[in-house]
């Protein structure tokens, strides 16, 4: 183990690789690539070429570049990997009814009402980004969401 300690001492560019393979593999495993500890492996790569091209040669100034290289790469890669990961709004499938277009039974608003759905009245409101306060009887509205036993709707498109 005194070998290992020893040899890694000696050759910081060693460190900061094995550091940056492990730190990416725990990003890679438990964090799902959605973490800051990306952003430090990257660094740390970076960090390892510099100091086997010679360009740094104190562990003070290797600290300093995990630093500015991790800030500097969150800071440019934080968007496009955010973009990789898909749409931040997922459109809810946790109900067959949804999408659905179907009649007001009881005038719905942002805090009630019903609609009538296969001949059952359901326990309806508006959706919150709805541009409408009501909707009266006879009107047909989609079901957008389902909370619970109560059908959030929108106006039909």
């Amino acid at each position: 183990m005194e070998q290992l300690v020893d040899y890694f001492l000696q050759n910081h560019d060693k460190l900061l690789y094995a550091l940056a393979g492990i730190i990416l593999v725990i990003e890679l495993t438990v964090l799902g690539l959605g973490g800051p500890l990306l952003f430090i492996g990257i660094a740390c790569a970076i960090t390892g070429v510099l100091v086997t091209t010679g360009l740094l040669s104190s562990w003070e100034s290797e600290i300093f570049s995990v630093g500015i290289l991790s800030l500097i790469s969150a800071l440019l890669l934080w968007k496009p990997f955010k973009q990789l990961q898909g749409p931040s709004k997922v459109s809810d499938s946790s109900s067959d009814m949804i999408g659905q277009i179907v009649p007001v039974s009881e005038q719905v608003t942002r805090n009630g009402g019903s609609i009538r759905h296969s001949g059952i009245n359901w326990q309806a409101r508006l959706d919150s980004s709805s541009n409408v306060e009501t909707l009266d009887s006879g009107e047909r509205v989609e079901i957008c969401g389902v909370e619970g036993n109560v059908m959030i709707v929108k106006v039909q498109e």
